[in-house]
């Protein structure tokens, strides 16, 4: 017998609320063409959202994006950068963006560095984290719709309004004790650079350089061609089979300095190749570095 709808979705949500970071099923590809989300603008289900700065925005934009920039989606939190603001206020943040249970969000940025390409995949991976099922990256961002010769608008859209009630899928992330006790067990990805993996460089606010114990290295860069569109997704596999192996049921945590940057191979791992127990470490080595029982290679 065929289950109501209702029940299938309850279902879905409180199983997705009991799992790490995993793909679950979509209505739509965790990456979209430039070509796809032209042809699916209008759609009513559609959420576009954008962002970049506001003056960028205003510029020109993908038309019916809506503005929402970037730092309402990651925040200063207990000295720590690029955190998950409160639920309440993520609820705010969502209903304020038109964003419903039911909606299909883009999220259109900057991809022209590494940090602005993790800016997208960071307010994704939020997405998800909110319990919108249904998220996309723009694949090439922004400058990718420009050289496409696509079409621009400059009006400023309106959200459409909805309440939306943050489920926050807290088994996404894994706390710093956490990745203590699972040192030797878990793989356990760096995707910073390799000088700063290796320890040769380190941010200001990092407190001594070096890696966490037993972390291999997969920079984010390696997953983007030069123009910043996403690599093949065999491609994907290869690079991420190398640093975690092919097992999709083996435990990973992903971690970089702040959780923004590892955040572009945490999504790739779930929502495009389908492995199925991937944690972001957020605090990452901002955290890490400040306890002196953190253990820190070489």
């Amino acid at each position: 017998m065929k289950r109501p709808v209702l029940y299938t979705i309850t279902v879905s949500v409180f199983l997705m609320l009991l799992l790490p970071f995993t793909s679950v099923a979509r209505d739509i590809e965790p990456i979209v063409s430039t070509d796809w989300l032209q042809q699916h603008a209008s759609h009513p289900k559609l959420v576009i959202v954008d962002i970049r700065k506001v003056e960028e925005y205003r510029a020109g934009h993908v038309p019916n994006a809506v503005n929402v920039v970037y730092g309402s989606f990651a925040i200063m939190r207990a000295g720590l950068r690029n955190e998950m603001p409160p639920v309440d206020d993520l609820s705010d943040v969502l209903s304020s963006a038109g964003i419903g249970a039911d909606s299909h969000v883009v999220v259109v940025g900057n991809a022209d560095t590494v940090p602005n390409r993790a800016d997208i995949s960071r307010v994704a991976v939020t997405l998800r984290y909110a319990g919108v099922t249904n998220v996309a990256i723009l694949d090439g961002g922004y400058g990718k719709w420009l050289a496409d010769k696509k079409p621009v608008a400059t009006d400023i859209v309106k959200p459409r309004a909805v309440k939306y009630d943050v489920r926050a899928n807290e088994a996404m992330f894994a706390k710093k004790d956490y990745v203590m006790s699972v040192i030797g067990k878990a793989v356990i990805i760096d995707t910073r650079e390799p000088d700063f993996y290796e320890g040769r460089k380190k941010l200001d606010f990092v407190a001594k350089p070096g890696r966490i114990k037993g972390a291999v290295n997969l920079p984010p860069s390696q997953a983007y061609t030069e123009n910043g569109t996403f690599k093949s997704k065999s491609d994907l596999a290869t690079l991420v089979g190398k640093a975690a192996g092919t097992d999709l049921a083996k435990e990973i945590i992903v971690y970089c300095d702040t959780g923004k940057v590892c955040s572009s191979w945490g999504y790739i791992m779930t929502e495009v190749l389908g492995y199925k127990n991937v944690r972001i470490y957020d605090g990452s080595m901002e955290e890490w570095t400040k306890d002196p029982k953190a253990p820190v290679e070489p």
